[in-house]
Formats: structure tokens, sequence, C-alpha cells
């Protein structure tokens, strides 16, 4: 059984299998603020097609980060580490795409090429505390 690490020092804080915290740590050394992902295949969304999807998360602002956090309590959603929190991560991605697109559109997206997104994000998110 892996050891976990307890965010927020409290039994009843998430808790991050040392693995994923490592190969989180490793991806967020690696992110940079402009990013291309290239979808594992093209996607068709609402009549477009999607090849790839670029973040540039520069344009980000802490008032971004604080209307995200404000969506999420009006949703109920739990916030407790933002670059581990699915749900967060989406509303980032979202905003920082170049493309005008929505968390609807992320969520509707093939799993790897879901997945490749969130992790970009999330590494950005871990670099962006470091």
């Amino acid at each position: 059984m892996p050891i976990e690490k307890i965010v927020n020092g409290s039994a009843s804080d998430v808790k991050i299998d040392d693995r994923e915290w490592e190969e989180a740590e490793k991806a967020a050394k690696e992110s940079v603020p402009q990013l291309t992902v290239r979808l594992t295949r093209p996607f068709e969304w609402e009549g477009k097609t999607y090849e790839k999807l670029a973040f540039d998360f520069d344009k980000l602002t802490g008032r971004d980060s604080l209307e995200i956090e404000h969506e999420m309590r009006a949703l109920n959603l739990p916030l407790i580490t933002p670059a581990f929190s699915g749900d967060y991560i989406l509303r980032v991605a979202a905003r920082a795409c170049e493309e005008e697109i929505g968390t609807d559109m992320l969520l509707a997206l093939p799993l790897r090429s879901y997945n490749q997104v969130r992790t970009s994000v999330s590494a950005f998110l871990l670099r962006s505390e470091i």
C-alpha cells in the first residue's frame, strides 16, 4: 500500500499518493506559461474540429482564480488543493485556452486527451506555487 501525503495537515483533507505527487512535481518543473496540447485524434465539438489546444497561462490573473473559486463554491464543489482539483483545473484550462471553449467541451474530450490537458494545467499550477 503506497504512503500518502496529507495535504493541509488533517486526515479529513485530500490524500495524494506519493507517486502521483512526484509525477506532478516533475511535470511542474517542465511546465511553461504557454503550451500546446496535440490531441490524440481530431475532436469535433459544435461543428468545429480541433487537432490541438493552445493555452496561454500568462493571460490569467488573480481575478480569474477568485472567480473560479466563487463559481465552484456556488456549485457546491469542494476546493482544497487547486493543482489537484479536477473542477478547478478544467476552469483554468477553459480560461487559458486560446480558443473560446467551455468546461463542457473539455469534459467531452477522449480520456487520453483530457488527461493531457489536465496534467499540463496541473503542472502549471504547481509551478506557479513554487
